[in-house]
């Protein structure tokens, strides 16, 4: 009984008892810090001119064509995707996606004044934004948000079409890669598909539901 006790008194504190569940200060910590880091990772690829795949390359290239905040695209390319979200995965996954997505656009743009970088080679761009891409979207994965809208659009076509995810995902990303031809040089594409592969084979083999406890 006194067990009991303890565990809710801690599942009401600083964290969980239940590892299938997160407290408000765990979530707000967890939100927190994926954006910091994952807005470190689009700050690298800014650097040297790169972009990625999702709704943050569509931000990217908009970026670098039009020379408007990338913070701005960025929250403004999601907002579409929030009706699916609400629909399709609630409104906790919702409104959490939606905070982060805010930080992120926010710290991105106030990070500038904090931070110089007076030389960075667009690999070492590619590779240190890709890790920290993936390790902030891990942070955000693991307390059920995210950073991009497209994922949700594919999850709808699979349900409504029969057509995987990921190869939607896939092919908007690849869309995305062809669309910076236009605005960029060959070689800064290159670079950025780099970068996304760092990225994708970083998610691939840390987020993974046989290795550790999903938040459901």
């Amino acid at each position: 009984m006194a067990q009991q006790k303890h565990a809710h008194k801690r599942s009401l504190g600083f964290y969980s008892a239940d590892p299938s569940q997160h407290t408000l200060l765990e979530d707000t910590q967890g939100l927190a810090t994926g954006a910091l880091v994952a807005a470190l990772g689009f700050y690298f690829l800014n650097q040297v001119g790169l972009l990625t795949g999702g709704t943050a390359g569509v931000a990217f290239l908009l970026h670098y064509a039009f020379g408007i905040s990338f913070g701005l695209l960025f929250f403004l390319v999601n907002l579409p995707f929030y009706y699916l979200s609400f629909r399709r995965l609630g409104w906790a996954f919702s409104f959490k996606t939606f905070i982060a997505i805010g930080l992120v656009s926010l710290i991105t743009e106030v990070e500038q004044k904090f931070l110089l970088i007076q030389y960075l080679h667009p690999g070492w761009a590619a590779l240190m934004g890709g890790l920290l891409l993936g390790y902030g979207l891990l942070a955000l994965y693991r307390h059920r948000a995210s950073l991009g809208g497209v994922g949700i659009l594919a999850i709808y076509i699979q349900e409504r079409f029969g057509i995987q995810a990921g190869l939607i995902q896939l092919a908007f990303d690849l869309c995305v890669m062809v669309c910076a031809f236009f605005v960029v040089s060959p070689q800064i594409v290159g670079w950025s598909f780099v970068g996304a592969v760092v990225l994708n084979i970083f998610l691939a083999i840390n987020h993974r539901s046989d290795r550790y406890i999903v938040v459901r």
